[in-house]
């Protein structure tokens, strides 16, 4: 290619920054960070030779944005290089549609815009080389590498497979496209120290990321991860990235991870073993069941896998387990693999998530139901389970009574909340198991995930623990109690926000005390679930009678499936089951668990994205301190009183000053008391906020739970308006 005019580039760059914070769509902390940033990593992007090596057309994308003046978005590709969060890297691919047809069409080395703040083949090769630097270092040798249904996730996982096995590793490598559950139980199965899992979970078409594991299967400590980045990480150099193609490794440094027979269609590059883990993990999971396994179920089950991982697991367990009535929705190819995501991206620039937990997915999902099967067969379907791309969260769609219609909008459906789905599971198991000692259990949940989780255990004298936002706090929760290193009596944290938390801190515990060694469940709101049991033998093992240490959607699948199934033995429903052991429990009572997201679908983006969200998160710090005074109210409540959770885990992405604290698990304000609150939430993973509100009340019975239902919802869509009105966030009549 002809001479690169840096020139033109630097100055279109600087033009388009300039005009943005004269304008105001940027602020100057990221002004600043632009300026510093993005001409330096422009100029190594377009002259590192060893980059052209493993991309030889990353140039030609680069140029060719430049040419085209898309000078905002060169500037949001290398302004910053990708966060490196709790659980790896996330983010986009290309922020366009056009960009990942192409990557779909041509492969990895298709000559779209890349940069050090996008998804690519150079960015994960450059992260692996310091993952991989850090595992010798520390004596790891064997690595667990899988991907979902992503745009060319396989490519992606065969050019990290390769760069391992130069630095040593025994890589054992999934065959096809697989579960996140599948990895986190295959790297204690076989005894590797660490593993990635290619996937962006539920995220839209244009992302991709790099889940990463250690040696137990879930997320690394904070300690080693903070090491592994700022040591390792951040010292690569593109001089650092070496391969070994999978054909010329040697004998037995290939191992397959799949099913008992070999796919055809696949290479496995000379590489003969094959390591059946599909069945390994289905009998895990199967240990977990407390009916019959071998008499037939008369459950009539839809499932969909959203274009996702868990099309062929998910079926086949409930197959193996006696389910004969299982519908897979294939329409639209929402049961086949499809990182594109084409039953969600309907509407131009509407790029809906493909996520079992939202209701506008499992519309889709019902709708191409009955086009596949007809109303008729819509009608006589009991539960639609639903999973997401990489299986690892799970939804559940149930028919409603016809006398609680009119609170779902007059739909013969609802999507059932994780919140509800955890409580009646819980219910479920401290019913039924008879080995459960009580005495010896505990549960741990996210502090916006409802408290009838809570209320449920300590009716049955199980212990709680609160903690942060994502499967990492919870695991990190249930370590501390099973070493014993658990605070014990908190209640919310420290609150000063001066005071940064130290990162994965537990938030609360209730009655805990000593010998609590049992999990019994983890659970979040955002649809995650797992069961982690006793203390594991080592550093390097499941706990003992337990399940994998991060959420499993198909594992919470199996379990819902047997509940619905009992319920039908018994009568009745899983709608009902949760009316009445739960809500119609005097010592619990009827919650309402309200999620929304702002923005509805993705993230504000980019550089004019971090200036949005900021603005919203002062508002509410505004209100926090309005909060704090007293006489303030929001959807007619008053505030009773407010908390700001802050943990100090993102502040190397919005370093805190004098005028700006960044409060990255939310501020709460509380409305009466402890079981009724608003909590305004920044996601960890991009530009875009959460909403959780949770209203309660014992004064519900028989007769009023109809009017209960109908009068908490209605409270908490006022609350949601109100709140986004203050904020200055777009409403939605999605929600």
């Amino acid at each position: 290619m002809g001479k690169i005019d840096f020139e033109k580039i630097e100055s279109g760059v600087n033009g388009y920054l300039d005009a943005a914070l004269a304008d105001e769509k940027i602020d100057r902390q990221s002004y600043d960070m632009a300026k510093k940033n993005t001409a330096t990593f422009l100029h190594q992007w377009l002259t590192d030779e060893n980059f052209l090596r493993v991309s030889p057309n990353v140039r030609k994308g680069i140029t060719a944005a430049a040419d085209a003046g898309r000078w905002e978005d060169l500037v949001n590709t290398f302004r910053k290089k990708m966060s490196f969060g709790t659980g790896g890297i996330r983010g986009f691919m290309a922020n366009d549609r056009e960009s990942i047809v192409r990557m779909e069409k041509e492969g990895l080395d298709v000559p779209i815009l890349k940069g050090p703040n996008t998804i690519n083949n150079i960015v994960l090769l450059l992260t692996s080389a310091g993952v991989a630097k850090f595992g010798r270092e520390k004596g790891l040798d064997k690595i667990v590498i899988g991907y979902d249904s992503r745009v060319r996730g396989g490519d992606f996982a065969k050019a990290i497979a390769e760069e391992f096995l130069a630095y040593g590793f025994t890589v054992y490598l999934f065959d096809e496209a697989c579960p996140f559950p599948e990895v986190t139980f295959a790297i204690p199965f076989v005894k590797a120290q660490m593993g990635i899992l290619l996937s962006a979970s539920h995220n839209d078409y244009r992302y991709n990321g790099y889940k990463l594991c250690c040696g137990n299967g879930s997320q690394f400590d904070p300690e080693e991860r903070t090491d592994m980045y700022n040591n390792y990480i951040v010292k690569v150099t593109s001089g650092d990235i070496k391969t070994t193609p999978l054909g010329e490794a040697p004998k037995g440094r290939v191992v397959w991870l799949g099913g008992s027979a070999k796919l055809s269609g696949v290479n496995y590059h000379g590489h003969e073993q094959l390591m059946n883990i599909h069945d390994a993990y289905g009998n895990q999971v199967k240990s977990f069941l407390l009916q019959d396994t071998t008499t037939k179920k008369n459950l009539d089950i839809a499932y969909c896998a959203y274009h996702g991982a868990g099309r062929k697991l998910v079926p086949k367990l409930l197959s193996d387990i006696g389910f004969g009535k299982i519908n897979i929705i294939h329409e639209n190819g929402l049961n086949d693999l499809n990182g594109l995501f084409p039953s969600f991206n309907s509407d131009p620039g509407m790029e809906q998530q493909p996520d079992p937990g939202d209701r506008r997915a499992a519309k889709v999902a019902i709708d191409a139901f009955k086009k596949e099967y007809g109303q008729k067969k819509w009608d006589s379907t009991d539960i639609l389970i639903g999973t997401d791309p990489d299986a690892d969260r799970c939804a559940l769609t149930v028919k409603v009574p016809d006398n609680q219609r009119s609170v779902f909008g007059g739909d013969d459906y609802a999507l059932l909340p994780a919140d509800e789905l955890w409580a009646v599971l819980l219910w479920y198991r401290l019913k039924l198991d008879k080995n459960i000692q009580k005495k010896k259990s505990f549960i741990v949940l996210s502090h916006t995930t409802t408290d009838a989780l809570a209320l449920l255990a300590k009716k049955h004298g199980v212990g709680v623990i609160k903690t942060w936002v994502g499967f990492a706090a919870l695991s990190a929760a249930v370590r501390d109690s099973w070493n014993s290193e658990l605070v014990q009596g908190l209640a919310e944290g420290k609150k000063d926000p001066n005071q940064p938390l130290t990162d994965m801190v537990v938030m609360e515990t209730h009655d805990m005390g000593k010998g609590r060694s049992y999990n019994l469940g983890a659970f979040e709101q955002s649809n995650g679930f797992a069961l982690l049991g006793y203390p594991p033998k080592d550093l390097f093992s499941l706990g003992e009678k337990g399940h994998v240490r991060d959420k499993d959607g198909t594992f919470a699948a199996i379990l819902l499936a047997e509940i619905a199934q009992w319920a039908k033995d018994s009568g009745t429903t899983m709608f009902e089951l949760i009316d009445k052991k739960i809500y119609l429990d005097k010592e619990i009572g009827l919650f309402y668990n309200h999620y929304e997201p702002d923005p509805i679908d993705g993230e504000y983006p980019g550089i004019e994205g971090d200036r949005l969200k900021k603005a919203i998160l002062r508002r509410a710090l505004g209100y926090y301190q309005i909060g704090l005074a007293g006489g303030f109210s929001i959807g007619g409540l008053p505030v009773t009183g407010v908390a700001m959770y802050r943990t100090g885990k993102y502040d190397h992405v919005y370093p805190p000053t004098p005028d700006w604290v960044f409060p990255d698990e939310g501020i709460r304000f509380y409305f009466g008391d402890e079981y009724n609150h608003l909590t305004v939430r920044p996601s960890g993973t991009g530009n875009a906020l959460r909403l959780h509100i949770q209203l309660h009340t014992f004064d519900v019975n028989g007769r009023n739970l109809v009017n209960r239902k109908k009068l908490l919802r209605k409270q908490a869509k006022k609350i949601a308006d109100h709140i986004r009105e203050l904020l200055g966030a777009p409403r939605s009549s999605e929600f």
